[in-house]
């Protein structure tokens, strides 16, 4: 859906949106619409057709060592998936309706935080999504009454201006004691310096260590009860350091944009509940996390998000433009703080995509990736018996994983120049694998989608190609919002070295990877 071209008729596709994700999600079958189920029962029908009738090229003796290593990829790559999907049903059916019901009876006994800090920032945003975010805002301490300071850090008075007319017509109702609002007007450009700002201002009021601070974006909308059912987590659980919540989109912009943000959403509560299980989490984030003020007004937690940084052998070192979220993530890591994951508290992420759809998607995929890769080689660091064993592996099998997942299509072109015909079976195992993929992450949607299977392998190709270049490129970084920023764009003689050499690397390391498996499967004659 693009987005409506008035401001009141943004308002009311985002009132409908809404409203028709906060009604009760179907289950099961009921989640099939009639037609769907046909559609998936002819796709199923063709693909099993196609895999009777077709002459089966997998075992012909010229591409058979081909097919072994495929088989084994696979079955690795989709044991492991099982394996994340295993789990979190665990967390789903076992672990978590006990936490839930700890939780509430420790809110319906009284239990409330002393006192919650919100801190938001925001830049130039949609202002119906900006009062939107802080009518959530106000309609949950209504409710809770819990005392509350919300402290938003704006780039401009333009921010302020909206937040503060809708703050003055919709909260006259709500006491001074009850609730605050604190503007800081940031002097540094970055959202890291934006957040670190707010925290050095929250450390100088009366802070508890047992106080509760919010993380969260200007674009992310409250759902139903969020205060209440991430709160009580940390009252029945005095362990408990930080959690993050679920997330639902709210896309404008093109239609199969928002089907793949809606699948990687969808992905993402497989993976976290998962994660979860071992009270750990892949990150923090930065949508809507919540944290026990004793880590989180540290001096050392709040330099690590203003001026993270790594250093690396190529750029030297450079300091990360995004990714605040692995940042606190990576600090509470090295704490062995226990992190947790609420899958019934959902925040709802409103983005608007005005500009190409693919090269957005690469975009996202640039900054996560690299987000991905400049932490987790430093939390690999800190060795399993810190990380956990599972979380560990998890952050192994990332970085082996976007070479890994480039075997499948390398080969099945290559194996085009030995039996043509070899790519076509490819593609039927390719269309009956991820649909069987996407039964699974249909279980985790609010609704069936059946252009996922083809978006799935396209998400998986496109994140393992970008991951492969960022690896080599850790320094450049691009964020469109807050001022379409850049990094590791520097110019000049060193500048045109290390580009050099990097581009140099990853046509080395590419080159290589091919030659390899040309010389595994005969189509190059090998040098030993």
């Amino acid at each position: 859906m693009s987005l409506p071209e008035s401001d009141y008729a943004f308002r009311k596709s985002l009132t409908a949106r809404l409203h028709h994700l906060t009604t009760p999600a179907k289950r099961g079958l009921a989640k099939w619409r009639p037609l769907q189920l046909a559609v998936f029962l002819l796709l199923v029908t063709a693909i099993g057709w196609l895999l009777v009738n077709t002459h089966n090229r997998f075992f012909q003796p010229d591409t058979l060592q081909i097919t072994i290593i495929l088989g084994v990829l696979g079955l690795w790559r989709f044991g492991w998936w099982f394996t994340h999907a295993v789990r979190a049903e665990i967390y789903r059916r076992v672990h978590w309706p006990d936490m839930r019901q700890r939780a509430d009876q420790v809110w319906n006994s009284g239990w409330r935080p002393r006192r919650l800090h919100i801190q938001m920032t925001t830049y130039f945003e949609e202002p119906s999504i900006t009062e939107r975010v802080i009518g959530s805002i106000l309609g949950q301490i209504r409710r809770e009454r819990i005392p509350t300071t919300l402290y938003i850090g704006t780039g401009s008075a333009y921010d302020e201006m909206i937040i503060r007319s809708f703050v003055e017509k919709h909260a006259q109702d709500i006491p001074s004691d009850l609730a605050e609002l604190v503007f800081l007007r940031q002097n540094q450009p970055g959202k890291r310096m934006a957040i670190g700002m707010i925290l050095r201002s929250i450390s100088r009021s009366d802070v508890d260590p047992n106080d509760l601070i919010i993380f969260m974006d200007g674009d992310a909308l409250f759902g139903t009860n969020v205060l209440e059912k991430t709160l009580s987590m940390f009252g029945a659980d005095p362990e408990l350091q930080a959690l993050t919540t679920d997330e639902e989109v709210i896309c404008y912009g093109p239609e199969w944009i928002s089907a793949w943000l809606s699948m990687r959403f969808a992905q993402r509560r497989l993976a976290m509940q998962s994660h979860a299980l071992s009270d750990k989490v892949l990150t923090l984030t930065g949508r809507m996390s919540v944290f026990r003020a004793n880590h989180i007004l540290a001096e050392r937690f709040i330099r690590t998000i203003e001026a993270d940084h790594l250093d690396h052998w190529l750029w030297g070192r450079f300091r990360f433009l995004s990714g605040d979220d692995k940042s606190s993530w990576y600090h509470l890591l090295t704490r062995g703080a226990k992190m947790t994951y609420v899958p019934d508290a959902t925040v709802y992420t409103i983005e608007v995509i005005k500009e190409n759809g693919l090269g957005r998607m690469v975009q996202n995929f640039r900054r996560w990736s690299g987000n991905m890769l400049r932490n987790g080689s430093r939390a690999i660091a800190l060795g399993p018996k810190t990380v956990k064993p599972f979380i560990w592996w998890c952050l192994v099998d990332q970085r082996i994983a976007m070479w890994t997942m480039m075997v499948s299509p390398t080969l099945a072109l290559l194996a085009t120049f030995q039996e043509p015909a070899y790519l076509w079976s490819c593609l039927i195992w390719v269309a009956f694998s991820r649909l069987v993929l996407c039964l699974f992450l249909f279980r985790y949607s609010r609704q069936v989608d059946l252009s996922w299977p083809f978006i799935l392998y396209l998400n998986q190709v496109i994140n393992a190609s970008v991951k492969i270049f960022m690896v080599f490129h850790l320094s450049k970084q691009k964020w469109s919002n807050r001022g379409n920023q850049t990094a590791g764009n520097d110019q000049g003689w060193v500048a045109t070295l290390q580009n050099a050499m990097a581009k140099t690397q990853l046509v080395v390391s590419v080159s290589g990877f091919v030659t390899i498996l040309a010389i595994y499967i005969g189509l190059l004659p090998s040098p030993f």
